[in-house]
């Protein structure tokens, strides 16, 4: 038996703080539970009442005769600590406090609920709250509604957590009106004890639940358990698919960062790492949530991206192709003999290849038959039906002839029967059988496409990690002589001579404090060269017109020479200019950026790839992941981003060396891990050359602790 149990499916309920007044919420509570069908034993709890809706009510839980699995706590901080001390005697599993006033508020109330929380941890009694809606399990074994929302959802496969109990009353309004139903219910407020991952690992363990919806606030705790925990979760093939919407898209204090990675890498850039490297579907909004855990909710998988579309409508098929591509799918092509069947079906006037328009007047055998040869054609991963209510337009039969297919296929079918008055009956047949259906078709193709890139993660490939060797005692040596300086910006020499430890090929330079200098460097290390200022005040050099490229001879470097310095005063007058770094020019490349970012709190480091050049915040092409990572998570940040084709061949270029930057990002991470007083890192560009070739670094900047930070040591 599960600790959670006691929440979700408790044999009895007592109700702390019920109350006779209606309109308050110990009453609409306590209400909500006797009135939709609660199979268990509830008991009111009010020393100031004799009976709430004719039940008999008790002074205390201690008064209660009988065991008492779930206690709803809806009172005041101060006696609802009193009241979790009763609930501890009486031996109760699970308490929900509805009541506000927590931590949330600060001050005592959250000295008292971190010490409603020491008591319950030790008397083994589960939590969830403060601060919540509570919680509904619709299924008809047990039909509870312990919460202060008047709905009782219809039971379905698809459970849901939301940290605001606000959105839970906007969800469950929104759900009936799509004819959506839930396996279970539920808000979580504070998290006091119960959370996300407490939650989803009851969910994947629940056979009820096939889909779980997540509203997000913020994760607490150890984000890389929450990481490896979920990640069993959406894997595998006992897997349940996860999707989540978080608050919170701005990237609001980010200007202020050093680096590009900086700049990019908010919050929200934190949680797209946290989702990907979990398995987590990252929705935009609260529809599409709904659109596709229905989707997920058929229990097929698109196993192939070649989708089929048949329509009546020549408009809304055109529509649906558009998405479609956007979605990453694409239109399979139809073989021969399915388009030589379809002429058996379809008069001469209908469009015979993808999208297949079966014409105005279709009635309900020709979609039938139009469905049926396409979805058994072997080129054809999944269909997507389009039904517009015409005169002659049967959405019924149309409907009941679609789940008949879909009963006897693996393949996943989407549906869009736009409109909503006439295509009402056929809508609701294909809900009850579990076939998701949208009133336009782009939302069909986007969902089409969420069920292919969930497939994808379960086919994801895991390679062997790489061996990579690293000389940590050389880079301990470099960050100290630094920090005993009192610097906590590395010039582009001494940031190229840590990055060698961590395996990454870097140019020869050196630093010039003049003309002269310069000269010679440039002699030694051979033309053409490089030449840039150095600066702490001067993080971006090209904003300050410090850089010159493809200098090849002694008067050019003297000119550069002064041009960059008197560039640099120009820009930034209070600037201490420590020098010209003359370097060795690479050899051209594809250019790409690996970043770093020390995020606050727990979550460690976000990584950052994506296309380098001075393009990088504009396109903003990049993924994110928590530091550490390896091969695998390496492999797949680098063909997430959009611009992956251009290193992969794309219009006959060169494939670019993948590895090289995979065992890059890999030294990285393992850098950052040894040194987490790094804060912010650049490599832009890091020259990526051709399949075999390597990559190497053109420019580095790295930021050491803060100003006013503890020094952390390894």
């Amino acid at each position: 038996m599960d600790s959670l149990d006691a929440i979700f499916s408790p044999k009895s309920i007592a109700v702390l703080g019920a109350s006779s007044t209606k309109g308050k919420v110990g009453h609409d509570i306590f209400a909500n539970i006797l009135q939709n069908g609660y199979t268990g034993t509830l008991f009111p709890v009010n020393p100031g009442a004799n009976s709430i809706l004719s039940v008999k009510c008790y002074n205390s839980i201690l008064d209660i005769p009988d065991p008492v699995d779930l206690a709803m706590i809806i009172l005041p901080p101060k006696v609802a600590l009193s009241a979790i001390k009763e609930c501890v005697k009486k031996g109760v599993k699970g308490i929900i406090i509805i009541s506000a006033g927590f931590k949330e508020v600060g001050g005592e109330g959250l000295i008292i609920e971190n010490q409603i929380k020491e008591i319950c941890k030790e008397a083994n009694i589960r939590v969830v709250g403060p601060n919540c809606l509570g919680v509904i399990n619709p299924s008809p074994e047990v039909s509870l509604n312990a919460s202060f929302s008047a709905r009782m959802p219809a039971h379905g496969n698809i459970s849901f957590i939301s940290q605001s109990g606000a959105l839970c009353t906007t969800v469950l309004d929104f759900a009936a009106d799509r004819g959506f139903g839930f396996s279970k219910f539920i808000s979580i407020g504070n998290k006091a004890d119960v959370d996300e991952l407490d939650l989803l690992k009851y969910y994947h363990n629940d056979s009820a639940t096939d889909v779980v919806m997540i509203y997000m606030e913020e994760l607490q705790g150890d984000t890389k358990e929450f990481i490896e925990e979920v990640k069993q979760i959406t894997s595998g093939d006992n897997h349940t698919p996860v999707l989540a919407i978080k608050s919170g898209r701005s990237a609001a204090g980010a200007a202020a960062a050093a680096s590009h990675t900086g700049s990019l890498a908010g919050s929200d850039a934190v949680y797209d790492a946290i989702f990907a490297e979990a398995g987590i579907y990252r929705c935009e909004s609260v529809n599409q949530l709904f659109d596709y855990s229905e989707a997920f909710s058929c229990k097929k998988r698109l196993h192939g991206n070649r989708v089929a579309i048949v329509t009546n409508a020549g408009g809304p098929g055109i529509i649906a192709t558009d998405m479609t591509i956007t979605s990453g799918l694409e239109l399979a092509k139809l073989s021969p003999k399915t388009i030589e069947e379809l002429h058996r079906y379809l008069p001469a006037t209908a469009n015979f290849h993808n999208p297949i328009d079966v014409i105005g007047d279709a009635a309900k055998d020709r979609y039938e038959n139009t469905l049926a040869t396409v979805i058994s054609d072997d080129g054809v991963d999944g269909a997507l039906i389009i039904l517009t209510p015409q005169s002659m337009t049967d959405a019924l039969g149309t409907a009941e002839a679609i789940v008949k297919i879909a009963k006897h296929s693996q393949k996943p079918i989407s549906c869009s029967f736009m409109g909503v008055v006439d295509v009402s009956k056929g809508v609701r047949i294909l809900q009850a059988n579990k076939i998701p259906v949208y009133p336009f078709p782009e939302n069909a193709a986007a969902a089409l496409g969420a069920l292919y890139k969930g497939t994808r993660w379960l086919n994801r490939k895991i390679l062997p990690q790489y061996q990579l060797t690293f000389d940590r005692e050389r880079a301990k040596q470099l960050i100290d002589k630094h920090l005993s300086e009192g610097k906590e910006i590395l010039d582009e020499l001494e940031g190229s001579e840590l990055l060698k430890c961590y395996g990454f090929n870097t140019l020869p330079m050196d630093v010039a404090k003049n003309e002269k200098e310069a000269v010679d460097i440039a002699e030694k290390i051979g033309y053409p060269v490089v030449m840039k200022i150095v600066s702490p005040q001067i993080l971006h050099k090209s904003d300050a017109n410090g850089v010159k490229m493809n200098i090849t001879d002694q008067m050019s470097v003297e000119s550069a020479f002064r041009e960059i310095v008197k560039s640099a005063r120009e820009y930034k007058k209070e600037a201490v200019i420590e020098g010209v770094l003359v370097q060795k020019m690479a050899p051209k490349g594809e250019e790409v950026i690996l970043g770093v970012n020390r995020n606050p709190g727990q979550m460690g480091h976000s990584l950052m790839f994506g296309l380098g050049g001075i393009f990088v915040e504009l396109f903003k092409d990049v993924s994110f992941r928590l530091a550490p990572i390896g091969r695998n998570n390496a492999r797949r940040m680098i063909r997430s981003i959009k611009g992956y084709p251009m290193l992969n061949g794309f219009r006959g270029r060169p494939l670019a060396d993948l590895e090289a930057i995979e065992k890059n990002l890999v030294g990285l991470s393992n850098l950052v891990i040894d040194f987490p007083i790094i804060k912010e890192l650049d490599i832009n560009p890091l020259l990526v050359y051709k399949k075999g070739e390597g990559a190497t670094v053109a420019d580095v900047m790295i930021t050491l602790k803060e100003p006013g930070t503890t020094l952390v040591t390894v």
